[in-house]
């Protein structure tokens, strides 16, 4: 080590350790937790704002804590035991508050026994782990009594009674209630070591706005942005199209919740303009979809969801015709829409052919104009606008996607996104132009992130904060995107148009070619992605599982892991979610039944039924070693490696009295 920058790196290194002893220690713990068992990965994709059913799968760790629980106890508790000891797992508070009402009875005995049991299964989460890593998921208040509860074993004879009089103690000052809700959360935060969501948080569901809060308080996880997400992103940044469409999609599945309730937008203005303008329109075309739990039977407000839908839904064609005009270089020439109308006939023109519309009453269109939003929808507009931007908590939420989020991600040999990579119909990488110049594969992802955070970024120029911010809709529906790559999207014609044959959007040529293991080669290659098994995984087109499609693809090289969260397409995918799960043995994909709700999982102890396919096992244990953390640190063994000997020789001095 003679080289100056090499030696700043040991001086800086030298003031965290500071002599021989510690920088010894320190490589002795590293090289320790290289030899450990790698930490279980979790990836999701689409969740579209189910949180009931998305933060049940983490509550039971895709049922891994389940299988804990039978592994610990099966032959010595009864199976409705070990089944209401899972409930309490996942709903701690929720439980025992349900536990505490129903009897009037003394709980102590109650307390002292889920105490023991849950300590056994907080021992079993936590093995893999070194207890300075466990120790960081301890509560403070009670972290030295659980450290001590967790690492004696309670079997053992000579402990037998220290352990004993510790629960009996916890039970006795009436601490026991906050120690059996502690000791599950740990037994939660130590079951997923890593989780990775691949896109669509938002839409369809009621609590995009709920799942987002919860990863506020959760670390160890990452995002790689869908086209739903973006959408939200190019609300919050002010595109007015992508306003008209989230708010579009909210009124189709009737879902309020998250704009109302979660983010505070206004939705009055919307209702009166509706209610002015649509006042004698059946809006039969534009009636709700999805879940109408909360709206059923109530005429008076279906009617006005069917009014508010269709009056923000010509505003969105409006705005996008705008769009389609300012920005020719997207090369979106068939997003035009209103100006194919012939009101006087009641047609539209598809392709160069009249199709009869089914709905013609248009009253803001100005056929010599179309896309002229007329004076109460530009006043309308500017209010919803304005609403979207002083969102304090949609504004928070979208600070988080940007700082836990991606438009890919590479992680233990596996490429993560969202979508496709565009390509050619030979399978060669797609060149897509980005402000006037052409990028493909890796370059691409990176230049469209790049444009998107510009858009959030006040030090940029105002031009190129409006432009990155109204690119959000293009990557909403532009063809060439990789959230979207499709050749257009039929919104106005699903809406006005009876014949099937106008709703097609052809997919990208990524969707025909992704069987082909060679061309999910030339993905990873272009990655850069290494390792002896290498791997993409996504989500975005729900797999029909019901039909057979496999979700396995390319010999095992690519696993598309959207199974529908979303209730609105339990019938199509015949089931209700996809975990895949990475843990030190291999991969397994979790196959997930529909949830009824959180107040069944609590109140009647009802779980997610899944069942489980290996998708790929290996032929050793993976350990910390074999992963990026691992990589990491080996390059931190080599510096501290380093320290030492400069210590040794003298070349830097050290410090024995810290």
């Amino acid at each position: 080590m003679t080289n100056n920058a090499d030696m700043r790196l040991l001086q800086l290194l030298a003031q965290t350790f500071p002599n021989s002893e510690s920088a010894s220690t320190e490589i002795i713990n590293l090289e320790a937790i290289l030899s450990l068992p790698k930490g279980t990965e979790h990836f999701v994709a689409d969740i579209h704002g189910e949180h009931e059913a998305f933060l049940h799968i983490l509550r039971n760790a895709s049922g891994n804590i389940k299988r804990k629980v039978h592994d610990l106890f099966d032959g010595t508790l009864p199976k409705d035991v070990m089944h209401d000891l899972c409930t309490l797992i996942y709903y701690p508070e929720k439980r025992i508050e349900m536990i505490e009402e129903s009897t009037d009875e003394d709980l102590s005995s109650f307390y002292a026994r889920t105490l023991l049991q849950l300590i056994q299964v907080c021992q079993s989460v936590s093995s893999k782990y070194t207890r300075s890593k466990v120790r960081k998921a301890l509560p403070k208040q009670f972290a030295y009594i659980i450290e001590e509860l967790l690492h004696e074993n309670p079997n053992d004879e000579d402990k037998d009674v220290y352990v004993q009089r510790i629960v009996e103690t916890i039970v006795q000052i009436g601490q026991a209630r906050n120690f059996i809700i502690a000791i599950c959360n740990v037994i939660h935060k130590l079951s997923i070591d890593q989780l990775h969501i691949l896109g669509d948080i938002f839409d369809r569901g009621p609590g995009a706005h709920i799942i987002m809060d919860y990863l506020l308080t959760r670390e160890n996880f990452d995002l790689q942005w869908g086209n739903h997400d973006a959408l939200w992103m190019g609300a919050a940044a002010g595109c007015d199209a992508c306003i008209a469409i989230v708010l579009r999609l909210s009124l189709r599945f009737a879902n309020m919740a998250t704009l109302e309730e979660g983010y505070g937008i206004n939705l009055l203005p919307l209702a009166t303009f509706a209610l002015e303008t649509y006042a004698d329109d059946p809006c039969l075309q534009f009636q709700p979809i999805g879940s109408l739990a909360e709206v059923k039977g109530d005429e008076k407000r279906l009617r006005l969801i069917a009014q508010m839908h269709k009056a923000i839904s010509v505003i969105q064609f409006k705005l996008e015709g705008q769009l389609v005009k300012q920005h020719p270089e997207w090369n979106i020439d068939r997003r035009g829409t209103l100006e194919n109308i012939n009101l006087s006939q009641g047609t539209y023109r598809f392709d160069g052919k009249d199709y009869p519309l089914l709905d013609t009453f248009f009253p803001t269109l100005d056929e010599n104009d179309p896309y002229k939003l007329t004076q109460e929808e530009e006043e309308l507009v500017k209010r919803l606008h304005h609403s979207f931007r002083i969102s304090e908590k949609l504004q928070k939420h979208i600070r988080l996607l940007f700082s836990h989020g991606s438009m890919y991600t590479v992680c233990n040999s596996n490429l993560l996104y969202h979508a496709s990579v565009p390509l050619n119909a030979d399978g060669s990488l797609r060149q897509v132009k980005i402000d006037g110049k052409a990028y493909q594969g890796r370059d691409l992802m990176q230049t469209i992130e790049m444009k998107m955070r510009t858009a959030f970024q006040h030090d940029t120029p105002r031009e190129q904060r409006l432009e990155a911010r109204d690119f959000f809709w293009y990557l909403w529906c532009g063809p060439d995107s990789p959230l979207f790559d499709k050749s257009r999207m039929t919104t106005f014609e699903r809406y006005f148009l009876a014949d099937p044959a106008t709703h097609h959007e052809e997919k990208g040529a990524y969707y025909q070619l992704r069987e082909d293991p060679a061309v999910c080669t030339r993905i990873l290659d272009s990655f850069g992605v290494e390792g002896e098994t290498r791997h993409i995984i996504n989500g975005h087109v729900p797999v029909h599982a019901s039909q057979g499609e496999n979700p396995i693809k390319a010999d095992g090289m690519l696993m598309v892991i959207d199974g529908g969260f979303a209730k609105s397409y339990h019938h199509t995918t015949g089931i209700a979610g996809y975990t895949l799960v990475y843990h030190s043995r291999g991969f397994q994909l979790i196959q997930h039944e529909p949830f009824t709700s959180t107040q069944d999982a609590v109140a009647k102890g009802t779980d997610i039924k899944s069942s489980t396919q290996i998708v790929e096992m290996m032929g050793r244990r993976i350990r910390v070693r074999d992963t990026d953390k691992g990589r990491q640190l080996q390059e931190q063994i080599k510096e501290l490696r380093q320290l030492l000997h400069a210590y040794r020789h003298g070349l830097i001095k050290e410090n024995a009295k810290k």
